[in-house]
Parts: C-alpha cells; sequence; structure tokens
C-alpha cells in the first residue's frame, strides 16, 4: 500500500472535524513524501489547509457546506505536532465546563511549550507559558476542573457549581480528581474530595 493510500485511511478513520499537522503521518514516510500527500488530498478536496502545516478533515453540512473546525482541535493538533502540553485557560475551563457563562474574548491555552500566538484563518489562537509543574493534569479532566476552579476564583465558588461538576463528571474523572489532587491548590481540597464523593 502506498503511503498515500496510508495517510488516506488514517485521516478516513477520524470522525470529520479531525485536524492534524504532516507531523500526524511522518511514521509512514518522509516529510517530502507526506507532504506531497496532503498536497494532493487538498487539491482534491478531501481535506482543507487552514494554515501552514495545519489540516482539518472537514464537517460537511448538507445546507451550510463546510464547518469551522473546532478550536480545541486545532489546538491539540499543534500541541501534537510541537511535542507541547497544553490546558484551556482559566476563563476558558471555567466556561467549557459552564461555570460561568461569561465567553472569553480570547482563545488562550497554558503550555509548556514556548508562548506565542498562532493565526489560523480569523482566529487567533494564544499560548501562554505555565510552568511544567502547572501542567502536571494537561488533557485530564483534572486538570480542566483545577483550570476552572481557578477561573471562578477562591471566594467566589457556589456549592451549585460544585453540585454540577459532581454530576457532569464521570466515576473515572472522579478517581482522577483523587489522584490528582496533590497538584491542586489546597484551597480546592474540600470542593475536589466533595466532586469526587470522598467526602
Amino acid at each position: 500500500m502506498t503511503v498515500s493510500k496510508q495517510i488516506e485511511n488514517r485521516i478516513h478513520g477520524h470522525d470529520p472535524g479531525w485536524v492534524f499537522s504532516p507531523a500526524d503521518f511522518l511514521d509512514l514516510g518522509s516529510p517530502h513524501t507526506v507532504g506531497m500527500a496532503l498536497i494532493r488530498m487538498v487539491r482534491e478536496g478531501q481535506i482543507r489547509r487552514l494554515a501552514r502545516g495545519i489540516y482539518d478533515f472537514p464537517r460537511k453540512h448538507e445546507h451550510l457546506g463546510l464547518l469551522s473546525p473546532s478550536v480545541d482541535m486545532i489546538a491539540e493538533a499543534l500541541a501534537r505536532r510541537d511535542g507541547v502540553r497544553i490546558q484551556p485557560s482559566e476563563a476558558t475551563a471555567a466556561n467549557m465546563l459552564h461555570l460561568s457563562e461569561q465567553v472569553p474574548m480570547r482563545v488562550v491555552y497554558e503550555t509548556d511549550g514556548p508562548a506565542r500566538k498562532i493565526k489560523v484563518g480569523t482566529l487567533t489562537i494564544q499560548f501562554r507559558r505555565r510552568a511544567p509543574r502547572k501542567m502536571a493534569t494537561a488533557g485530564k479532566m483534572s486538570g480542566l476542573v483545577f483550570a476552572a476552579l481557578r477561573g471562578v476564583g477562591k471566594r467566589y465558588v457556589t456549592q451549585d457549581q460544585i453540585a454540577h461538576l459532581r454530576q457532569l463528571l464521570t466515576q473515572e474523572d472522579r478517581k482522577s480528581l483523587l489522584i490528582d489532587l496533590p497538584q491542586a491548590p489546597v484551597w480546592m481540597h474540600p470542593f475536589l474530595r466533595f466532586i469526587a464523593g470522598d467526602e
């Protein structure tokens, strides 16, 4: 099977909306071969180029045509490409978990990689550097919960929000909260124990 066909199969093995970079296929061929295969697929309309080195397997809507990719998917593709960890900023995490109705004005992720801004179409994604220790739970639900609670603030966390998180999280997520408890600020511990059902 050709490298091009293997790349095609891998892309089509994902749901529409998947965002990727050539780095996701370097186990299949050289950077040049991978790049040429992706260029061909863009020309054929199978995939879409979002920015330099970032593509997606676009979702299609019957009436709206090609849909915009998820910001999270774009950020995850950039993180995989660059070999860094990321997690949504405090304000974004609070919004994602429905602890805040404020929609952040900017898309910001925390990272253990370099601080920078990346433009994808009309969207600018900002990556803010955090100490590696503070990124220990990046990519996990516990990291998202910690960031969301920091975003709400120690004095402003309500019992309703804590009850909401307890209901939202799966049993597996709750176990992770207890395992990752040492990574959270001490003021969060009573809230996290209640969410995990270990109060």
